[in-house]
């Protein structure tokens, strides 16, 4: 089957063409009469042998849908800011080794996916994407986030899995609307308690951060709603107290985890079996303190009588 190496010049003279699908072909570089299409809204570049974009690319002002995954671009033009209308982004299997500052111009960008590069830090402007419902990192050398990732409010899926992130900023507990996190295969130490504070969150994923990751944040049982719960493959040993609150908790993986508390033979009878053991040995161990409380107490009292008593004598 021939595929398509080259566009003609005249691609620019459809001007009301609305979508272009030139996929899955060999096409090395698009006309820069691709920018005389003023109507167009959907194009699909995927799977091609795109080395760059040509500098006037911005000027395709109406397009909403883009999709240039698969090909060779390690940079976008300064123009790709003015792209105001842009809904759905496909950067994934690409060269990139970093993003322009001029992402953040991208106002109307709900879906972002920028998965399998070389990305080893976001620019701050990216928090100026406010209308991001989806982002997508996965496969990259991100090392960490921007604390400016905080300023998306309507955040639902973020899904960084397999970069060497350190460590969470604590503004993402600013993500209100944050249903879905992913954060496996990292080199988290820790989980920031702010985190915590997200009450949409569904599903975490925090596992296999192996030997870095060894406890969970305190207040972990503020997540009232999540169903799906992954912390396999770390070092975690002990679950927080407030893990008793997780009471729509569904999905509990702690595969090549050691757990102490609960016993791993609690962990394999399903999440609210873990759910009903940490809320008993919260119990348990609050009666004891509370007895030991009480012993004292009569100790402190008693003590002085029977010195008096003694002296008496």
């Amino acid at each position: 089957m021939n595929k398509v190496e080259w566009l003609p010049l005249s691609l620019g003279k459809l001007s009301f063409l609305t979508e272009l699908y030139i996929s899955e072909n060999r096409i090395m570089a698009l006309p820069n009469s691709i920018s005389s299409l003023e109507s167009l809204m959907k194009l699909d570049v995927r799977a091609n042998q795109l080395i760059n974009l040509p500098s006037s690319f911005g000027e395709l002002q109406t397009l909403v849908d883009l999709d240039l995954s698969g090909n060779l671009l390690k940079s976008l033009p300064e123009s790709f800011g003015n792209l105001n209308y842009l809904i759905y982004l496909d950067l994934s299997l690409n060269r990139f080794t970093n993003l322009p500052s001029t992402v953040g111009n991208l106002i109307s960008l709900q879906r972002l996916n920028v998965g399998t590069n070389d990305i080893e830090e976001l620019p701050h402007t990216i928090g100026l994407c406010k209308s991001l419902v989806e982002l997508r990192l996965d496969f990259n050398q991100l090392k960490g986030l921007p604390e400016a990732i905080g300023r998306l409010e309507c955040l639902e899926i973020l899904t960084l899995h397999y970069n060497r992130v350190k460590r969470l900023p604590s503004t993402m507990g600013n993500l209100s609307c944050l249903r879905e996190l992913d954060v496996s295969f990292n080199e988290l130490a820790d989980i920031p308690e702010t985190l915590c504070s997200v009450g949409s969150m569904k599903k975490l994923n925090v596992g296999k951060n192996f030997a870095d990751l060894r406890t969970l944040p305190e207040s972990l049982g503020n997540l009232e709603i999540l169903e799906e719960l992954d912390i396999s493959d770390n070092q975690i040993k002990t679950l927080p107290d407030s893990f008793r609150f997780l009471s729509r908790l569904r999905n509990f993986h702690t595969d090549q985890t050691p757990l102490e508390v609960p016993p791993r033979e609690i962990a394999k009878l399903g999440p609210q079996a873990v759910v009903q053991y940490m809320a008993d040995y919260v119990a348990e161990r609050s009666l004891k303190s509370q007895q030991i409380k009480k012993k004292r107490g009569f100790c402190s009292f008693i003590c002085p009588l029977l010195c008096f008593s003694i002296g008496e004598e």
